[in-house]
């Protein structure tokens, strides 16, 4: 049987692009949101700590799902392995796509 997928997320948060590795990733009961769960951090044996992953590990400790926002998600990759997560600060021209702001078709109309 075929391992499970791991996807690659990066999405904007607070000035900073985050890029985390997660197992599952579908479309929220919410709309407008992405739901992301099965969070993925690399080996945590190391000696050399990288402060952004640690930080994001810490962000992410006890969360078993996290619900993005549509228009925060800059790219999805599903990957062969997972990475190091990182949080950087957002430089150049990344921009969430403008999304208009009406609500999901209603059907007691």
């Amino acid at each position: 049987m075929a391992a499970k997928p791991i996807y690659k997320v990066v999405f904007q948060q607070q000035g900073e692009v985050w890029e985390l590795y997660a197992r599952e990733i579908y479309q929220s009961d919410l709309w407008g949101f992405l739901e992301v769960e099965g969070f993925v951090f690399g080996d945590t044996s190391k000696v050399v700590v990288d402060p952004s992953a640690e930080k994001l590990r810490h962000a992410f400790d006890g969360v078993q799902r996290s619900y993005l926002p549509l228009n925060a998600i800059v790219r999805i990759d599903e990957v062969e392995r997972e990475g190091v997560a990182k949080a950087v600060k957002a430089e150049g021209k990344i921009a969430p796509f403008p999304m208009p702001m009406s609500g999901p078709p209603r059907d007691d109309l």
